[in-house]
């Protein structure tokens, strides 16, 4: 694959992961390789969980022009001589259905493109692992950590990076909405999850939407000025949307948030949570409750909160620091916590 930067090799990849009825599925993603002679005991691996990219096969963000652009933090992991595997996730980049903020197929996805990466010749990559996520990549994350251990034993897990993570979704789906990006992400999900589980979106979406909700799932984010090209659609749920006053109230719909939002990790993973003061897709207080709850588990967590940064350029902001923690990790170097006690 053209275009890695450094003198890194790259490569597309098809790789097998497992759906969520245990059958066997491919999945795309990019394998980078940093250039020089490989380390004893193997390079370590950096997989990157990308953000919301559409909901449809094209959205791939291995087909992006600006794949290298997107992936934070890339210049510095390959300087520090990672292997960084980037998923798409099922369904970008492979015909099945993208199942959109649904966590375990997220975390299997993860950690099969660490397997894969490892398969890769002359990768010469080590066992050891970090995963680096924001937004959508950083539920990805945070699944792949709570999967880890008894989907992938074979593989060691040094710590989590998530910027702006998608945790508690009842509250993302409900908070949100009315907003744009509220809209955008309530809409992608209903049409991805009326496929995946089979919940009746007729039953919630008002018949006007349908065809605007089938609009928006077309549609690919690869910049954060696509959003833009949204727009048009977007302001069409404003004249009508759901049926129903609460999606989070209404079965399945609400057993499905719950389902997929991820609960503590185990203590022995390290975790850094970064967060933009100013975002109004992922709340702030969202992301400090699920921080909250994962020091009440007993886990080390580097929390920042950057102040006046948005949704969309805290991944941006905050990828050296982030890049910074995921080395001391790897080197085993006592992680710090900002959990009261610790």
């Amino acid at each position: 694959m053209p275009g890695a930067p450094d003198g890194a090799s790259a490569y597309r990849i098809l790789y097998d992961s497992v759906d969520l009825s245990g059958e066997q599925i491919p999945v795309s993603g990019v394998v980078i390789v940093p250039k020089g002679p490989a380390p004893p005991r193997g390079r370590p691996i950096v997989a990157w969980a990308h953000p919301t990219t559409g909901v449809v096969s094209g959205c791939a963000p291995s087909l992006a022009r600006v794949f290298f652009a997107s992936v934070q933090g890339l210049t510095a992991m390959l300087a520090r001589g990672y292997v960084v595997a980037a998923t798409d996730y099922p369904g970008l980049g492979t015909p099945e259905t993208h199942p959109y903020l649904v966590g375990i197929s997220e975390g299997r996805a993860v950690l099969d493109s660490v397997r894969a990466a490892r398969q890769i010749p002359g990768a010469d990559a080590a066992s050891a692992f970090a995963v680096w996520g924001h937004s959508q990549g950083g539920h990805a994350a945070l699944y792949a950590g709570l999967l880890a251990a008894q989907y992938a034993p074979e593989l060691h897990l040094v710590g989590i990076a998530a910027a702006a993570p998608a945790t508690d979704l009842r509250t993302l789906m409900t908070d949100d909405l009315g907003t744009g990006g509220g809209n955008n992400i309530t809409a992608m999900t209903i049409w991805s999850w009326s496929r995946i589980y089979k919940a009746p979106m007729e039953a919630v979406v008002t018949r006007q939407a349908m065809p605007v909700i089938d609009r928006l799932a077309s549609l690919c984010i690869e910049r954060w000025f696509d959003m833009l090209t949204r727009r048009g659609p977007t302001l069409g749920l404003e004249k009508g949307f759901l049926k129903v006053a609460n999606l989070a109230d209404t079965e399945p719909w609400r057993r499905l948030l719950a389902e997929n939002s991820p609960g503590p990790l185990s203590p022995d993973i390290p975790v850094f949570i970064a967060q933009g003061a100013a975002d109004r897709l992922v709340r702030p207080s969202v992301t400090t409750g699920y921080v909250n709850t994962l020091c009440q588990n007993g886990s080390k967590v580097r929390f920042d909160v950057l102040p006046g940064v948005g949704h969309a350029f805290i991944a941006r902001d905050v990828a050296s620091r982030a890049v910074a923690w995921i080395a001391s990790r790897f080197k085993g170097d006592r992680p710090p916590s900002d959990c009261s006690g610790s």
